[in-house]
């Protein structure tokens, strides 16, 4: 088997590229670098830098390489930059996995496997999201990534694809130092950042009907994240009927303060003490995931825990931002 992978030397990405070739399989890298870094790529690994919008690139890559499938994780995926630029999200995220679709289509390839997200839910009302929970995306972003799990179903049924769409919950952790996650834009980065410059870590709310009042939230390590990859690629790889659409998470829930309480632990910064701002528009009081069907279809459940996480991001942190 021989992969394309879309946005393979990003952060999720390159955990995917790197669990594949673990594994044995073959792997090409698509990928613009636009936030992608070529070194976070394994030993041998041929890259091809492009935008997944070019379809004379892709149509090479997919000759050239003999692609058996493709893992589009390549998009846009700021939930704030997307409200205030959607055309821009819409274009990047919906566009270019259509252009991908169609090239792979046009090549005679028979699997495609779609990183979907948990945004696609919005507010979901209840315990556990299951797979059948109602889509309501409450962002531009989510509304792109429902979009496309639709237009990957269409395209797998017209085109005779086995296909996959997995939506994860929130990714932290490493596999290494070098795979960290260099963004600034989820919780475990952003106290990361607030306790080295010496600032309190912020708490969005403390008056949630959540038993200590923060927001709760399933958080899964992206080695769990890239497994899941894996499984999914190996069951489309044997099953050309497949058209799966499933959640990767813990199905365990961690609140806010407890996830700072945990970062101050490892990191053993615990001053200053956490403060609460007021709540951000649009924030859930709960989202966390139901891992069995998943565990159901692909025999796969997560290995890693909270602590595990926040060990090898702040790692990865430490890497970035040495302190003196």
């Amino acid at each position: 088997m021989t992969w394309m992978i879309t946005g393979g030397a990003g952060y999720i990405g390159s955990h995917v590229v790197k669990a594949l070739v673990d594994g044995g399989d073959q792997v090409v890298v698509l990928d613009d670098l636009s936030t992608g870094d070529a070194a976070r790529l394994p030993e041998g690994v041929h890259l091809e830098r492009g935008s997944v919008l070019d379809r004379d690139v892709l149509d090479r890559v997919l000759r050239e390489h003999d692609v058996d499938g493709v893992i589009h994780i390549a998009g846009k995926k700021q939930v704030g930059e997307s409200v205030e630029r959607p055309l821009h999200y819409y274009h990047e995220n919906v566009e270019g996995l259509r252009v991908v679709l169609e090239a792979a289509a046009d090549a005679g390839v028979s699997r495609f496997l779609f990183s979907s997200s948990a945004a696609v839910y919005g507010m979901p009302d209840v315990d556990l999201v299951t797979e059948q929970t109602e889509c309501l995306p409450m962002s531009p972003y989510g509304e792109t990534k429902l979009a496309g799990e639709w237009l990957v179903s269409a395209v797998g049924k017209a085109h005779g694809m086995a296909t996959a769409s997995l939506r994860y919950f929130n990714v932290a952790g490493a596999a290494s130092a070098e795979l960290g996650d260099p963004g600034i834009f989820n919780l475990v980065p952003m106290v990361f950042e607030r306790l080295t410059d010496g600032k309190a870590p912020l708490i969005f709310g403390d008056d949630y009907p959540t038993p200590d009042g923060t927001c709760v939230r399933d958080y899964i390590h992206v080695e769990d994240i890239a497994s899941a990859h894996v499984a999914a690629a190996h069951r489309l790889a044997q099953d050309p009927s497949a058209a799966l659409i499933l959640n990767i998470g813990r199905g365990e829930g961690v609140s806010v303060a407890e996830m700072i309480e945990i970062i101050r632990d490892v990191t053993g910064i615990t001053e200053p003490a956490p403060e609460t701002a007021p709540r951000r528009a649009g924030d859930p009081a709960r989202v966390v995931a139901s891992g069995e069907l998943i565990t159901k279809e692909l025999d796969w459940a997560a290995r890693r825990d909270i602590r595990e996480m926040v060990t090898s991001a702040w790692e990865g942190w430490l890497l970035r931002h040495p302190r003196g």
